[in-house]
Parts: C-alpha cells; sequence; structure tokens
C-alpha cells in the first residue's frame, strides 16, 4: 500500500505538474525548429501525436517523450491533484472550477487528434460536390457500378498497406471476386515509361514504373503510388501501378463484372452538397498579394437550396460540418484565369470544446480571484479599524 500511496502522491504532485508543463515547451521549440526543414505535418506527427520519441541535436540522440504521453500524464496529474485530493472548501471552489475547465481543454484535444475528421474540397466556378478528401492520407479503392446507377466502394485505409514493401506485402480482401495485394507503397513517387536507362532492380508493368522521390516538406505535395498485384478466385495474378495523380482508376473486369481500382486521398462524404457559384479575390492595392478572397456558394439539401458567402473569418457550420475558407489558386493564375477556391473541411465532434472550456476556466478564475479579493478588503478593513 505504501508504494502505491507514493505512485499516487508523485502523480498528483505539483513537481510534476511543472516537470509536465516545462516539457510540453520544450516540444513546442523543438517542434517548430523540426518544422523548417521538414513542414507542419512532419512536426506534428513525431513531436506531438507520439508517445515517445528520438530527437537529433547534432549527432546526439535524445529521447523524449512525446506530446501525446505528456498530455495523457498531465491529465492523470490534474484529476488527482487538482480535483480529487484537492482540499474541498469555499476557497478553493474558484481553483476546482479551473481545473475541470483545463481537464475539458485537454479532452477536446484528445478528441479533436483521433475522432476528427479534416481534408478539403476544391472547386472552380460551376462545380459541384459533396466530398472531401483529406490533405495526408490515401486510401485504396475498389468501384463497381451498379445496375442502379449507384457505386459500390471497398475502399481500404492508408494505415493498412502503408508499410507495404518486397517481402512485406499487404493483402487486402473484401467482398470481391478477387483479392488486391500491395506489393510495394511509395509514399511520393512519379510514373515513367521505361527505357534503357531503368535498372533491372526497379520493376516494370505494362512498360511503367514507379520513380521514387524525396519527401516534401509540405506533406500535401506528396503524391503516393503502388505496385499491386489482382488475384482472382481462380488463382490468376495480374500486376499493375496505381498512382495518385491519375485522373482514371484502372478499369479491370472480372466473372463478368468491371471494377475500377484507384489509389486517391482519402474521401469523406458530406450530408449536403456544396456548389461554387462565384468566388471573389481582392487583392492589395498596386500588388498581386491577396488581400481578402471568399467564395459564395449553394448548399444544396434534399428539397432545399440556400446561399451563402464563406470567407476568411466567417465559416460555413451545417449538420457537424465546418468549412473554411483555406485557399485559392492556381498561384501562378494571371489577371483573368479561372481560379479555383479550396475549402477546408473539418468534422470535429469537439469543435465547440474549447470554447466550452475557456468559459468554465474564465468563471473559475473570476470566483478564486473574487475570493481573494474580498478576503483582502476585509483584511485591510480590519486593519484600518
Amino acid at each position: 500500500m505504501k508504494i502505491l500511496h507514493g505512485f499516487v502522491d508523485a502523480l498528483s504532485s505539483l513537481w510534476l505538474s511543472c516537470v509536465l508543463l516545462i516539457l510540453l515547451a520544450l516540444l513546442t521549440w523543438l517542434g517548430t525548429l523540426y518544422q523548417v526543414e521538414h513542414g507542419l505535418f512532419g512536426a506534428q506527427v513525431k513531436y506531438f501525436d507520439s508517445l515517445f520519441l528520438v530527437h537529433q541535436a547534432g549527432s546526439v540522440a535524445i529521447p523524449l517523450p512525446g506530446g501525446t504521453l505528456v498530455m495523457g500524464i498531465l491529465f492523470v496529474n490534474l484529476v488527482l491533484g487538482g480535483i480529487v485530493r484537492l482540499r474541498k472548501d469555499k476557497s478553493t471552489v474558484g481553483i476546482l472550477i479551473t481545473h475541470v475547465g483545463i481537464l475539458m481543454l485537454i479532452a477536446a484535444g484528445f478528441v479533436k487528434a483521433y475522432y476528427s475528421e479534416d481534408g478539403h474540397v476544391t472547386l472552380y466556378e460551376g462545380q459541384r460536390s459533396n466530398l472531401f478528401e483529406s490533405y495526408h492520407h490515401w486510401e485504396l479503392a475498389v468501384s463497381e457500378p451498379l445496375a442502379s446507377g449507384e457505386l459500390r466502394e471497398v475502399v481500404a485505409k492508408q494505415e493498412t498497406f502503408f508499410a507495404a514493401a518486397p517481402g512485406k506485402s499487404a493483402m487486402l480482401k473484401g467482398e470481391l471476386p478477387f483479392d488486391v495485394e500491395v506489393t510495394r507503397f511509395l509514399p511520393n513517387c512519379d510514373v515513367f515509361p521505361k527505357g534503357p536507362m531503368v535498372g533491372a532492380d526497379i520493376p516494370t508493368v505494362d512498360g511503367f514504373f514507379l520513380q521514387a522521390r524525396p519527401l516534401e516538406k509540405d506533406n500535401e505535395a506528396n503524391v503516393a503510388g503502388a505496385y499491386i498485384t489482382l488475384i482472382g478466385r481462380d488463382g490468376k495474378r495480374r500486376d499493375a501501378i496505381v498512382h495518385g495523380a491519375s485522373r482514371n482508376p484502372l478499369t479491370v473486369e472480372y466473372e463478368g463484372r468491371r471494377f475500377g481500382v484507384a489509389l486517391r486521398r482519402e474521401q469523406w462524404v458530406m450530408p449536403f452538397t456544396v456548389a461554387l457559384d462565384e468566388f471573389t479575390k481582392e487583392d492589395h492595392p498596386r500588388m498581386m498579394m491577396p488581400k481578402s478572397f471568399s467564395s459564395d456558394v449553394v448548399v444544396i439539401e434534399p428539397g432545399s437550396e440556400r446561399k451563402v458567402k464563406i470567407s476568411m473569418n466567417e465559416p460555413l457550420r451545417q449538420d457537424g460540418l465546418v468549412l473554411y475558407q483555406a485557399s485559392w489558386g492556381p498561384s501562378n493564375a494571371r489577371p483573368g484565369d479561372r481560379l479555383f477556391s479550396t475549402l477546408a473541411v473539418v468534422r470535429n465532434p469537439a469543435d465547440q470544446y474549447p470554447l466550452y472550456s475557456c468559459i468554465v476556466i474564465a468563471i473559475g478564475l473570476v470566483m478564486h480571484f473574487s475570493v481573494k479579493l474580498m478576503k483582502h478588503i476585509r483584511h485591510e478593513a480590519q486593519k484600518a479599524a
């Protein structure tokens, strides 16, 4: 029991809170430096989405706890030290409420990290879509057009095949007359026709091969590709290449049915359709730098349509989704060129939690300092008397 009490005392101690806050500050600083060379997504994955990491300080490897582990321990520390073991009286009510608000904020971060969906929808004027796709993650989709006009899909997320390599393939099975074996996945690559300079160790399929490229600093600029093998129920195998930049899926036929196989950004369906009516961009005087830009869209639902303006500081919130004005393009467009609008789309169950958390924290702080102020006033009044 002494060991258990000592462990609980350590987890609820103030010194542990200080150590964890120092570690968070250190991870933020190191992650910011890492971002310069490796981009925001790479820094987020290494320093904040991890349990442990190894930071390279020149030739010295420094093991550190990741942001997920630090925040998890801090949550336990606040529960034990800030709520369970806090002395309960009128003077600590504000502190108790403040700790509850901080716990809500940490919980919101956890929900955002593990249960949200982030992506974008890019449209030219006159286009519409009810899909938004990921900036960072890929999926392998096998689609079959049905007689009813609908499209049936079997989808495998990137997590199931991202480690595929020679000798370590990933087998994807579903309600299909064939299986898909991913024999090699390349997170960034180009497709080239086979030529005399192609080495024997580079596999080619139908006269083409994938040439790996260094990862881009901005992860969304990487275009993935994969070598796959389609294995029918009769055991016959067909090798193929799928690439993220391909406009059309690989078309195959099995048992009299036609299928399309594509490597694409991970996609989600919105409960409504967004149509872009007009994109407006205002530049600074005598400059090509945009001062503001916005999108006039039509939100289309079964039986209803409504017009909405989405600007940089005025997002659209509907059916659990938030659509922000994120960017536009192409970046090299000249005056009069057709522009597209990119709307960032977020489905986050904890979207409003940070606001609620800040309100709770503010209430707790006001209560706590009000109690302190009243004590000070009474003390000064007694001294004056």
